[in-house]
């Protein structure tokens, strides 16, 4: 059936409920070029003020997923589950996750993307390790879970090619926020992914795309309803992202922070997420095992080394480090303040993101934190340090961290905010 993109973008403009053949049409119709871009920006925007309900946003799911191909892994010989972030700043966590969840027992597809904006990407903190690949076949991806456990890579270009020409439009039209495109576009990659569990975690906070708990519980609700009504055990964890996660910001600083994880440091926010993620993670593979013990052991770092060495890295190599750091004092005792979006958007002025999809990042640049957040300072004291290949870039991201001391501790802080199944 055919129908007029006009009549489908005035339909939702009129906060009438698209039909299960209308979704259908526009999704594939606008995959192969017979919607035009202007058209399906006018039809997010209309999403974004008018919503959808929960079966228009479960059959858009589907038509994204139908875009393309679901993955086929076979047996492999272990349960199969995944994790989503929504994205932070300094949020590491699938780096010591995916080996940690291997070393005890399941599989993990970790299929990943890039940063853009405040928010870094899990494929650009790996490629600054030398020789180190993004980018693997269907078969390497099979052959590499049952012989290591885990894998982050690229997404194969056959996976919802409807959602990644849908989310460059999002980008630039100002429809990022829509919860029926955010919970469609995480859905309908994880549930083409085949496995059988996921985890979500849904960040809430400055630093956060979700600024606000009540956004953020319902986008997590979506999600887990989506997975359900797809066949995929879904829980989410609400997490905290008022303030960056560790104390390192940055592409070769965050997987050096995950190596002290692994290997049985790191910070006390990092190791307490990657814990609690793995254990959902492993409820929903059935494997009873606990996976604060396994990252104590080791186990989980020798997973690493295994991991990074199948898709062609050194994990033993130097990583690279920014010809240029200068350290930032308190202006003022107190006590250490450190808001994520600031952070994170000074990192990106150093150069650890970028601004637009083909912009290349700096593997060294970013920020590394000296002090906890709410630690008492005294003035004169470094709080953190500024790294980056271009030395111009610094004063703009100093411009962003002006306020990095409070007269009173900040409020207590949880984490792990809820749950949602």
């Amino acid at each position: 059936m055919t129908f007029s993109a006009r009549d489908v973008i005035m339909a939702k403009r009129d906060r009438a409920r698209l039909s299960d053949e209308q979704i259908d049409w526009v999704v594939a119709a606008y995959t192969r070029g017979d919607v035009a871009d202007e058209q399906m920006s006018a039809l997010a925007m209309a999403i974004l003020l008018n919503g959808m309900d929960a079966a228009e946003i479960a059959r858009w799911t589907q038509a994204m997923i139908d875009s393309g191909e679901v993955l086929e892994f076979g047996d492999i010989g272990r349960p199969l589950v995944d994790k989503h972030s929504t994205g932070g700043v300094g949020d590491k966590i699938t780096l010591p996750l995916a080996p940690l969840v291997a070393a005890c027992g399941a599989a993990v597809p970790q299929l990943s993307g890039r940063g853009l904006g405040h928010t870094g990407g899990t494929l650009d903190k790996l490629e600054s390790i030398r020789g180190w690949r993004a980018s693997l076949s269907l078969e390497e991806i099979t052959a590499q879970l049952a012989e290591v456990g885990a894998v982050i890579c690229a997404t194969t270009p056959t996976l919802a090619p409807a959602d990644r020409k849908l989310y460059a439009l999002r980008d630039v039209t100002g429809t990022v926020e829509a919860i029926p495109l955010i919970a469609s576009s995480i859905m309908s990659k994880k549930i083409a992914e085949g496995t059988s569990g996921l985890v979500l975690d849904v960040k809430v906070g400055s630093g956060a795309f979700m600024k606000t708990a009540e956004t953020a519980r319902e986008l997590a609700e979506t999600m887990v309803a989506l997975g359900g009504a797809h066949g995929l055990a879904t829980t989410a964890l609400l997490t905290d992202m008022t303030v960056p996660l560790g104390r390192a910001i940055g592409n070769a600083l965050e997987v050096e922070e995950s190596v002290e994880v692994l290997r049985g440091g790191g910070p006390a926010d990092v190791v307490e997420l990657t814990v609690a993620l793995a254990r959902e993670m492993l409820a929903l593979a059935k494997i009873d095992i606990d996976p604060a013990a396994v990252l104590a052991s080791g186990e989980a770092y020798a997973v690493w080394e295994r991991m990074i060495a199948a898709q062609g890295g050194d994990p033993s190599a130097p990583l690279p480090v920014a010809t240029h750091v200068e350290e930032l004092v308190a202006d003022r005792s107190g006590h250490a303040s450190f808001d994520a979006l600031s952070v994170g958007v000074a990192a990106w002025r150093l150069g650890a993101g970028r601004a637009r999809k083909e912009d290349a990042v700096q593997a060294g640049a970013g920020v590394r934190l000296l002090v906890d957040h709410g630690a008492p300072v005294e003035a004169g004291q470094p709080l953190l340090e500024l790294h980056t290949d271009t030395p111009d870039a610094v004063a703009g991201a100093r411009a962003l961290l002006t306020e990095t001391v409070s007269d009173a501790p900040p409020a207590q802080r949880s984490l792990l905010l809820d749950t949602i199944r």
